[in-house]
């Protein structure tokens, strides 16, 4: 391949009160920052590959990034974010199967904050036979299958927080039998009082309170519309997964678990119904179960496939790329806090070790966090923090309360902790699940060999990747049975602008429950008290201090280590062109891209 520009993203900032992300750079004067030059041209097929499955195919459960990216072809929301060539100016929704984006002076907000009024668009349908409409009470049912028994929504929290009777509804179906029979009768039986469809086209929100992101809210997957047909299956089942309806451009013609995926166009899309998605390309081709970052960078950098599924960029290819400047070869912010080691608060190993303060603090001294970042490409692509909220996020100040040399860790100071709280020198072990693909391996090494240097044992257990937060981490169960004291997940903001909600509220309210994304079932009544507080907050300032506020209090409980924030390395062939980023997604939009023939 010959020299080619380099195009590098950065982000100098937050403008929180504009809600715009800024110091976004793009390529050289005069050229093309889309990702290629020439006009769209379609047709072809889309090559993705990687190593593991989606965690869900179901938008009611689905949270992977990957997940979001198959999601953003074959699903719709009411608001989504637009593909910019400048990614950081695409953090605010825009209206998708709604007219517009609702205001007070538009109709669409009452004046006190606390009504939505929605106009859904014309012309957007489901993928049935015969196709047809998609209208409001599909989304009212799309709602209601967020708290459903087997496969409810690691984000449910942000729905039962801001819409009435939204928990008194979910606290209902939790007591339904997970059958199908049963939980059909539920979700047609009963109604949340807070989302209402007076007719077709017309779907009215009632809120708790006013909440400045509940359109960001209302722009997740969770929360798209579900076909009728959905009711007769289990949701996320194995028969659900080989019957997914389409009411995007493309609809999943074929399912082959941790093989491929294959998608085509969806016949019943309209164009002029969708702002938001191009579909330039045919098809989209996901082959599954390549494991190895270089091998699918190779496969990209020769043209046997188009982009990346799930694998990063080898952090050892990453100085060759910038050197010659390969302008398929760029760099995103991610503001995000990833990996991150959580802690099993209700872990009964080792008498409770997790759940004593002094054990949790002795691990957050120990840990080398620059050993971490240098697997992921060192201090180009990452920066350690020590915060529960990355920079450049609402809610962040730089404090650290657990101070060591230049982030690398105090072996010393970690074993004092241990003595403090009852344990001697190898005398506790610690159960650590860890991903078996990409760095993961690599990250659970570093913090095992750091937790050894200051006496304590780790016992190493990998888990699919694929698996890894819907059957493992998801499932509390797991976690009060002690399968598990240790891990490294990893936490990007749910949207950006007004985000403490996407940050503390999802890792830290107190919830035990299936598929929470508190994965060590972590509670403090006094955080919970805070939260809602922030949440209620009546100006910025307010609800920016009350996060910081926040924010130290969970580090004083040393709730869980923060080890980094990152840049995203992204890699594409050479025909790829027009590839933009979405913040949200982490990923190119595959719906807005095409490919040179």
């Amino acid at each position: 391949m010959g020299a080619k520009k380099i195009t590098m993203r950065t982000t100098a900032g937050l403008a929180v009160l504009g809600l715009v992300l800024s110091g976004c750079s793009g390529g050289g004067e005069g050229e093309d920052d889309s990702g290629g030059a020439g006009d769209p041209v379609r047709g072809g097929t889309l090559k993705y590959v990687g190593a593991d499955d989606v965690d869900h195919l179901d938008t009611a459960s689905g949270y992977y990034t990957v997940t979001a990216t198959l999601m953003r072809t074959f699903t719709r929301q009411l608001f989504t974010y637009p593909a910019l060539e400048n990614p950081t100016e695409g953090i605010m929704p825009v209206a998708d199967l709604a007219t517009e984006v609702p205001t007070e002076e538009n109709g669409g907000i009452s004046e006190d904050g606390t009504t939505y009024t929605l106009t859904l668009r014309e012309g957007a349908q489901w993928d049935t036979e015969p196709a047809r409409a998609v209208v409001a009470e599909d989304f009212v049912r799309g709602f209601k299958r967020l708290c459903n028994p087997v496969q409810p929504s690691g984000g449910l929290t942000y729905y039962t927080s801001t819409i009435v009777g939204m928990q008194e509804f979910c606290d209902g179906f939790a007591k339904v039998a997970p059958e199908i029979g049963p939980m059909k009768a539920y979700i047609q039986g009963n109604d949340i009082t807070g989302i209402s469809a007076p007719d077709e086209r017309t779907l009215v929100f009632e809120l708790t309170a006013p909440a400045a992101d509940f359109l960001n809210i209302l722009s997740m997957k969770f929360a798209s519309a579900a076909p009728v047909e959905y009711l007769d299956y289990i949701p996320d089942g194995a028969e659900f997964r080989q019957n997914t309806i389409s009411n995007g451009p493309y609809r999943i013609t074929e399912y082959v678990p941790d093989k491929s995926i294959h998608l085509e166009r969806n016949p019943a899309w309209d164009a002029e119904s969708d702002p938001v998605r191009e579909a330039y390309v045919d098809a989209i081709d996901v082959t599954l179960g390549q494991g190895s970052p270089d091998a699918v960078q190779q496969q990209l950098e020769v043209g046997s496939a188009d982009l990346s599924w799930d694998q990063p960029v080898p952090v050892t290819v990453i100085p060759r790329l910038q050197q010659s400047e390969d302008e398929n070869f760029s760099v995103y912010p991610l503001l995000d806090t990833n990996p991150y080691l959580a802690f099993n608060h209700v872990s009964p190993n080792e008498d409770g070790a997790i759940g004593k303060l002094k054990v949790r603090q002795a691990i957050i001294y120990a840990i080398d966090k620059q050993a971490i970042a240098r697997i992921y490409g060192g201090e180009t692509l990452n920066e350690t923090i020590n915060q529960v909220i990355p920079p450049d996020n609402v809610g962040h100040e730089e404090f650290d309360l657990y101070e060591t040399e230049n982030d690398t860790g105090d072996p010393q100071r970690c074993k004092d902790l241990l003595a403090e709280a009852g344990y001697g020198p190898n005398e506790l072990t610690l159960k650590a699940w860890f991903r078996n693909s990409g760095r993961h391996p690599d990250v659970a090494q570093s913090y095992q060999a750091d937790l050894e240097r200051c006496g304590i044992q780790v016992e190493l257990i990998p888990t699919p990747q694929a698996d890894y937060y819907s059957a493992y981490l998801g499932q509390p169960s797991r976690a009060k049975a002690g399968e598990w004291d240790i891990t490294a997940p990893g936490w990007i903001p749910d949207w950006y602008g007004q985000n403490g909600r996407a940050i503390v509220q999802p890792l830290f309210e107190t919830n035990c429950t299936v598929n929470t994304v508190n994965y060590g079932c972590y509670s403090n009544p006094d955080v919970d008290r805070m939260i809602q507080e922030a949440l209620e907050a009546q100006s910025l300032d307010e609800a920016e201090e009350l996060w910081h506020e926040i924010d130290r209090t969970l580090m004083e409980d040393a709730a869980f280590v923060p080890f980094k924030t990152n840049k995203k390395p992204m890699y594409h062939s050479d025909r790829v062109q027009g590839a933009k980023f979405i913040n949200t997604l982490t990923f190119f939009d595959p719906t807005n891209l095409w490919l040179a023939q």
